[in-house]
C-alpha cells in the first residue's frame, strides 16, 4: 500500500480539489449498487468509470457504496452523475474529516467514523464513512471493505423489516443506526480492559501498567472527540423534516438517545482512568516512602555502632578501654547490644514490614 498522503499537499490548490488525504487502504476502488424496491432488489459490482456511467437506477431506492478513495476519477463521474458539488467530493477525500452535517439543494451530506476494536492487539481502529443522503437514493463511501453494512444489506437481501418497503431516508437511518451501535462494542472492549487494568493494579503496579492507562486514555479521546459532533448531527437530523419523513423521526431520536449514552459511558471510562491513575501514583508513592523508610531504620540501627566505632578509632593515648584486654569484645558486644535493641524497637513499631 502506498503510504499516507498529508493535507499539506493541497497547499495552494483551489477549492474541490480532488485530492485524497489518508491512507491507500486497497489496491483498486470498487463500487457496489443496490437497486430496490418492495418487490425487487438488484445487486451489482463495478470497479470502472466506465461500469460507473451506466449506473440508472432500475427500482425506486438505490443505494450505491464505493470502497476506496484513492481514485479521484471514479469519484468525479460519481459526483458527476448525482450533480454532487465539489467541496462535497473534496470532503469525501479528506479522511481526517470530524463528524459533521451539510444540506445541499436536493441532498444531505454527512461524514462519520468507524469504530472497530480488536480483542487480540486491545487496540481500537477507525475509518472514515460519508453518506450522501437524496430524495431516492443514498451514497456511502468507505476507505476499505469491512463488512460493516453487510446487515443491512443482508436485511435488504432477506427483505426483513422496514426497510424494503420505506424510502431512502429510512435505509440512511439504518446506516446511521448501525455506525453508532459499532460504538457499543468499542465500549465493551475499552471497559473490559479497563476493569483488568485496575486487578492488575491492585496486585502489582508496574510501568507498562502506567503506560497502558495513558494508551486507554488517548484511545477514550479519539473516540469521545468522534461521538461528541456525531451526537450533534444527529441532533440536527431530528429537526430536520427536509429529508427525513416523520416516521423515521422516532428512529433518529433512538439513535440520539445512543449517542448520549455512548458519551456518558465514556465518561465514566475517563473518569475510571483517572482513578487508576491516582491509585498508581499513590501506590508507587507508598512503596518509595516504605523503602526510604526502611533504608532509615537500617542507618538508624547502625548509627550507634558508627558512632562507638569513630570515637573508639581516634588516636589518643589514653582511652577507656584501650589497654584492657576484652575492650575489643566489649566494644563489639556494646554495638550488637544497641543494634539489637533498635531492630527490636522498631519491629515492635512494625517499621520493618
Amino acid at each position: 500500500m502506498a503510504g499516507r498522503k498529508r493535507r499539506s499537499e493541497k497547499t495552494g490548490l483551489p477549492p474541490g480539489a480532488l485530492v485524497h488525504v489518508g491512507e491507500r487502504k486497497i489496491d483498486h476502488a470498487r463500487i457496489n449498487l443496490i437497486d430496490y424496491g418492495p418487490e425487487e432488489l438488484l445487486e451489482m459490482q463495478f470497479d470502472s468509470v466506465a461500469d460507473c456511467q451506466s449506473c440508472a437506477p432500475t427500482q425506486p431506492i438505490q443505494w450505491l457504496n464505493m470502497y476506496g478513495l484513492h481514485e479521484p476519477e471514479i469519484l468525479a463521474e460519481i459526483g458527476r452523475r448525482f450533480d454532487l458539488h465539489p467541496l462535497v467530493l473534496e470532503d469525501i477525500l479528506n479522511t481526517d474529516q470530524r463528524p459533521k452535517l451539510d444540506e445541499y439543494e436536493g441532498y444531505l451530506f454527512l461524514v462519520a467514523r468507524f469504530f472497530d476494536y480488536d480483542d487480540k492487539t486491545m487496540r481500537i481502529s477507525s475509518e472514515q464513512v460519508s453518506l450522501v443522503v437524496g430524495r431516492n437514493f443514498v451514497l456511502t463511501f468507505q476507505e476499505k471493505p469491512t463488512g460493516n453494512f453487510d446487515p443491512v444489506r443482508d436485511r435488504l437481501r432477506q427483505n426483513r423489516g422496514l426497510i424494503r418497503k420505506s424510502g431512502a431516508d429510512y435505509l440512511a437511518y439504518a446506516l446511521l443506526d448501525t455506525i453508532v451501535d459499532r460504538y457499543f462494542g468499542v465500549l465493551e472492549g475499552l471497559t473490559e480492559r479497563a476493569e483488568r487494568l485496575e486487578e492488575e493494579l491492585m496486585e502489582k503496579p508496574s510501568p507498562r501498567v502506567l503506560e497502558t492507562l495513558h494508551h486507554l486514555k488517548g484511545e477514550t479521546l479519539t473516540l469521545r472527540r468522534a461521538v461528541w459532533p456525531l451526537r450533534e448531527v444527529v441532533n440536527a437530523l431530528t429537526r430536520s423534516n427536509s429529508f427525513f419523513g416523520p416516521g423515521v423521526q422516532p428512529y433518529l431520536r433512538d439513535i440520539y438517545d445512543h449517542t448520549v449514552h455512548i458519551i456518558e459511558s465514556l465518561e465514566a471510562i475517563r473518569d475510571l482512568i483517572a482513578g487508576l491513575l491516582d491509585i498508581y501514583l499513590s501506590t508507587v508513592s507508598n512503596r518509595v516512602n516504605q523503602e526510604v523508610r526502611l533504608l532509615t531504620v537500617i542507618a538508624m540501627i547502625f548509627l550507634p555502632s558508627t558512632l562507638l566505632a569513630g570515637i573508639f578509632g581516634m588516636n589518643f593515648h589514653r582511652m577507656p578501654l584501650l589497654d584492657n584486654p576484652n575492650g575489643f569484645a566489649l566494644i563489639i558486644g556494646l554495638m550488637l547490644g544497641v543494634a539489637i535493641t533498635l531492630a527490636l524497637v522498631f519491629w515492635r513499631r512494625k517499621w520493618l514490614d
